[in-house]
């Protein structure tokens, strides 16, 4: 069992930056790929960005390319995720996920999901 702990969402203007981080406990953190998905009000939860076990493969969405950053500590047993330029249609949910694999396909379904930290970008 993974236990996730999403910190570091909030509100912040167009064009700005947040840090998102996610915490791991349980078994082996580098066994594990990681991603970050998003749930807009009224929307279905999205992918946002995967990385893997070692941080040596990374995949994003194509609306946040050049604009966020996943990276992760495997020492510290956390990911994160920069934001920067953020926009109004980033304001979303923001949930991290674990998959029972160091890396995983595309549209790979998670195994593990924290409890989500708001993102709020007010224009």
């Amino acid at each position: 069992q993974v236990q996730l702990v999403e910190s570091g969402g909030g509100l912040v203007q167009t064009g700005g930056s947040l840090r998102l981080s996610c915490t791991a406990s349980g078994r082996t953190f580098t066994n594990y790929a990681m991603g970050w998905f998003r749930q807009a009000p009224g929307k279905e939860r999205t992918f946002v960005a995967r990385i893997s076990g070692s941080g040596s493969i990374i995949s994003y969405v194509d609306s946040v390319k050049g604009r966020f950053t996943i990276s992760r500590d495997n020492a510290k047993n956390t990911m994160y995720l920069q934001m920067n330029s953020l926009k109004p249609e980033d304001t979303a949910v923001y949930y991290c996920a674990a998959y029972h694999s160091s890396w995983v396909a595309a549209g790979a379904r998670p195994n593990y999901w924290g409890q989500g930290t708001q993102v709020t970008v007010s224009s």
